[in-house]
């Protein structure tokens, strides 16, 4: 018997949760770990009618792109837009599960998916996620030490092999001129303090540097920790590391507008299309994918010298300064369509995993637009 939790690991091992931004929201949502599953639908969106479709059709889970409860809500009552979906699953016996930056991020993930389409071959990442360890310093005093120590352990530090909460220790005496604005928990302001110390350290992985800093910040009792981090040597390959976006060149160099035509028709079809920002008659080589949104990664692409850049939702005044700037030439795919394609992606993944589960990809278009116009000839 398959359940809802074998499905989960087989999603977990592919696209691992670690690999999310901090800010996401992924993974079971909704549903009994232990219920059985015979039949998995995918879709990119919850959406009611794909929820409603997922009850119809006798599924017993659903794997989806974009979380349901990513934009926080107070309540998830049956007369509310998100309520009404949970309660259709939940009373459908319908399990929910996301994979959204996880999914962007792995290889192969949606930006692979993405970039095959388009016509190149997936290299390195836009936005690489980094590997290998960092050696961290903390100097502390030793009445904190502990509870600084639980912080960055809770956090994810401190891991080596099959141990954990590993860390060294030895005392020192730390040295400080507090200033006039500064409020020490030791010592005065304008007066030189010498203290009794310890430092801490300790191995985390590379990717755990931010939410380390806020640990720290969080349970040191100075106003100002001071902490060093040393980067450990890594092998880390870019060509194949996770993270966001994709980089890659096509098989010759092409018009750009022959390409912007190869990717219209590569994607599933949405009521506007595509737009592109360029000359239709330059020749492009090398290409940047970032699915979903990825206005934000405009500066990164640039400064890996794309001649252009394939993603979603480019807001006017980032893709204006950007080809002000001679960044690359910008193609603007409706969100939807740069992200869809994974759910066969997916599909392929678990008919590998089960031969026995049914797993069926909802055609659904849940691209929010639906209806596009130019002004008629007059």
């Amino acid at each position: 018997m398959i359940t809802v939790s074998d499905v989960r690991k087989v999603m977990d091992r592919a696209y691992p949760p670690h690999l999310a931004e901090s800010w996401d929201a992924v993974g079971l949502i909704c549903g009994d770990p232990a219920a059985p599953v015979s039949k998995v639908m995918l879709a990119l969106d919850c959406t009611q009618e794909v929820a409603d479709k997922a009850v119809d059709i006798g599924a017993d889970m659903l794997i989806v792109h974009h979380p349901l409860l990513l934009r926080g809500v107070s309540s998830v009552a049956a007369d509310t837009p998100k309520g009404k979906v949970i309660h259709t699953l939940i009373t459908g016996g319908v399990a929910l599960f996301a994979a959204h930056t996880n999914a962007d991020s792995a290889r192969p993930g949606v930006n692979d998916k993405l970039a095959e389409l388009v016509g190149i071959t997936p290299g390195r990442p836009v936005k690489p996620i980094l590997k290998g360890l960092d050696k961290w310093g903390i100097y502390v005093p030793e009445s904190a030490a502990q509870s600084v120590k639980d912080a960055v352990f809770e956090a994810g530090a401190g891991a080596i092999g099959d141990y954990s909460q590993c860390s060294f220790e030895w005392q020192g005496t730390g040295q400080f001129l507090p200033h006039h604005n500064a409020q020490p928990v030791v010592g005065h302001p304008g007066q030189l303090e010498r203290t009794e110390e310890l430092r801490v350290e300790f191995v985390a992985p590379a990717r755990l540097r931010t939410t380390l800093i806020d640990a720290i910040r969080a349970a040191h009792p100075y106003e100002e920790p001071a902490f060093d981090v040393v980067s450990m040597q890594s092998t880390q390959d870019l060509e194949t590391a996770e993270g966001l976006g994709r980089v890659g060149t096509l098989p010759e160099p092409m018009r750009f507008g022959d390409f912007v035509q190869q990717v219209a028709d590569a994607l599933p079809e949405t009521s506007w299309g595509i737009r592109a920002a360029g000359d239709p008659e330059q020749m492009v080589h090398t290409v940047a994918v970032s699915s979903g949104s990825g206005d934000s990664f405009l500066d990164a692409v640039a400064a890996l010298g794309v001649d252009v850049y394939v993603t979603s939702d480019l807001r006017h005044h980032p893709a204006d300064e950007s080809r002000r700037a001679q960044g690359p030439l910008l193609i603007d795919t409706a969100h939807w369509a740069s992200e869809f394609p994974w759910t066969y992606q997916v599909q392929e993944l678990l008919a590998q995993e089960f031969a026995q589960l049914d797993v069926e990809v909802a055609t659904l278009r849940t691209d929010p637009w639906n209806i596009s116009a130019h002004p008629q000839l007059r």
